[in-house]
């Protein structure tokens, strides 16, 4: 009789999953892409080509964006942890495929939120199990290094977009042009899933299988995990308001900043520069920040990148030439980059191995529905008060935010960990 051995468990690590982490920084680029196709032109095309007027309509693709990404983030952890990841990134690229359609054939405006509940499912379903499979192969000791890698691949591919688009737009015209480059991201992600990458479940559980329950059971149902990362933890409770405010500021620059930096005289192509600038920033700046938190903690970084970006913002508001907004946009970026990865680093840190997907979908629930609240505080705002209104509102709520991180969160991250990378 013939005694089989078990297959030794996957190994936690950068250095032991290189290849796949690769792969996944890569295929998060192209996510970042599909993203970044619509922030420079966007905004242009409802004033020029659909004759848009109040602020508060137009913001309904960014709220219709908003809300879709956002449910479907709390969807993808729950179902990454039932079929495994894998067959959600598929899904969510099969759905990022008609949005270009979509937008380039566009007749209404109708079309182009209808393409904007779909970018909001591809989003939340591939940008999430992206972050969900890092986390996987990572381990416990480099989280902050691979979230900043992930997060830098998809940002900066989402700032190379938008200034690739703005280009295209002012040469070849609004549409097709900007929206092809989007349609070859949506194929190409597609084809480098279905072909290369693997699933990564099973190193979560590798990982829980050595994980110490604690005093949170390892054995949480979906509600309960939903209720103890949104009100009870204190850590995660911040963290998800931080998360959604950060994003809030992003949802004012999709919508808002285009047409700030037009009405001050900018041209389409001066304005692309702009509007690639902040994520430019945010996206390379994550590859120092996230592994500065694995040295020197996570809320303090968090709670200076959110006091930074209120001050950009305010900036924003005061200045009205290309230099100052400039300056604005990169301390934007400077800000976002100290907080976005190291909010995810914080959920990895306190959610147990088995239901740390469902943590992280609950966070990014929370952080995405920014973009609805932003959609309206922010268009409601410019529609009563303006422009720079608008812009101040956000950046006091952005202040407050970081005084709730250092208020309520504590240091999450593991010191003393020895690395397994």
């Amino acid at each position: 009789m013939t005694v089989r051995s078990r297959p030794a468990p996957p190994r936690l690590g950068l250095r032991a999953n290189l290849a796949q982490f690769g792969l996944l920084v890569a295929v998060n680029a192209l996510v970042g892409g599909v993203l970044g196709q619509e922030r420079s032109v966007l905004p242009v095309l409802a004033e020029r080509e659909f004759g848009l007027t109040g602020y508060t309509f137009l913001l309904t693709y960014v709220f219709a964006f908003g809300v879709t990404k956002a449910a479907t983030n709390y969807a993808a952890g729950a179902l990454a942890d039932r079929w495994g990841r894998r067959p959600v990134l598929l899904v969510g690229w099969v759905v990022a495929v008609p949005v270009p359609l979509l937008l380039i054939w566009a007749p209404d405006w109708g079309w182009v939120v209808v393409a904007n509940v779909l970018l909001g499912v591809s989003q939340g379903l591939t940008w999430s199990t992206t972050v969900i499979m890092k986390i996987d192969l990572a381990g416990p000791a480099r989280r902050g290094l691979a979230m900043g890698l992930n997060e830098a691949a998809g940002y900066a591919a989402v700032a190379l977009t938008a200034l690739a688009t703005g280009y295209l737009a002012a040469r070849y015209g609004l549409r097709p042009a900007p929206f092809l480059l989007g349609l070859s991201y949506a194929v190409l992600g597609l084809g480098l899933t279905a072909a290369l990458v693997r699933e990564t479940r099973e190193h979560a559980r590798a990982e829980a299988a050595a994980h110490p329950t604690g005093a949170v059971s390892a054995a949480l149902t979906s509600r309960e995990v939903a209720g103890h990362t949104s009100l009870r933890e204190p850590a995660l409770s911040a963290a998800n308001q931080a998360g959604m405010v950060n994003n809030l500021n992003d949802g004012l620059a999709m919508g808002l900043f285009p047409l700030l930096f037009t009405a001050g005289g900018l041209t389409v192509p001066d304005m692309a520069v702009l509007a690639a600038l902040y994520p430019a920033v945010w996206g390379l700046g994550q590859l120092g920040t996230g592994p500065l938190s694995d040295r020197w903690g996570r809320k303090h970084l968090i709670t200076a990148g959110m006091l930074t970006q209120a001050a950009a913002l305010g900036l924003v508001a005061v200045a009205g030439t290309f230099a100052p907004w400039a300056v604005a946009m990169a301390l934007l970026g400077a800000g976002t980059a100290l907080v976005y990865p190291t909010l995810l680093a914080v959920v990895g840190d306190v959610a147990h191995p088995a239901w740390r997907a469902r943590a992280v979908g609950v966070y990014r629930l929370w952080r995405d529905g920014g973009f609805a609240v932003g959609a309206i505080v922010s268009g409601v705002a410019a529609d009563l008060w303006g422009l720079r209104a608008a812009v101040w509102v956000v950046a006091a709520l952005t202040a407050a935010s970081g005084l709730v991180v250092a208020a309520r969160m504590y240091e999450t991250h593991p010191r003393g960990h020895r690395s397994t990378a």
